[in-house]
């Protein structure tokens, strides 16, 4: 912990300024957090992750490695998000007519306690709900129904599972 702050920072990570990090939080190797986040209590930033300007994190969200949270993306408490998974918030990017600004991001929300699976992609625009639980490698581009576990590319419910994550036979 830093003396100062309430919060692990290791040394190879940076916070811009105009941050908010919550008690008990820890950034890991590596990591970036950009201007204008909020990032709740007792939460655990992994390897290499990059928070965009103006994220919302809440309290108790685990992110893994090689993650990145563009602006427009907002985590409810208790959120995971698996290894390199990714989000997005332009539907149509272009390199030559660049779309920078929150203008011009599309806003993707994952509710409370709902599991992203390593290598996941989520597009943007969309919401995960609560307890909702994507697949490893899954590509998410419509909305997640609560307790929903979805798999594939384009992403599909094949079921569904308990606050624990544990997938309920079929009624």
């Amino acid at each position: 912990m830093n003396k100062d702050k309430k919060y692990f920072l290791h040394e190879s990570s940076f916070v811009d300024e105009d941050v908010e990090i919550g008690t008990n939080t820890k950034i890991w190797h590596f990591s970036h957090i950009q201007s204008g986040t909020q990032i709740g209590r007792n939460c655990s930033i992994g390897q290499n992750v990059n928070i965009g300007n103006n994220v919302k994190i809440g309290n108790h969200v685990k992110i893994q490695n090689n993650v990145s949270v563009y602006e427009g993306v907002e985590l409810e408490d208790y959120v995971f998000c698996g290894p390199s998974m990714v989000f997005t918030n332009i539907k149509l990017p272009r390199s030559e007519f660049p779309q920078r600004g929150s203008e011009y991001y599309l806003k993707t929300l994952v509710k409370k306690s709902a599991s992203i699976g390593a290598n996941a992609t989520i597009i943007c625009g969309v919401t995960i709900g609560e307890y909702a639980f994507v697949g490893s490698g899954a590509v998410v581009t419509k909305d997640v129904p609560p307790y929903s576990l979805v798999v594939g590319n384009p992403a599909n419910i094949v079921g569904k599972v308990d606050k624990k994550g544990n997938r309920l036979k079929d009624l």
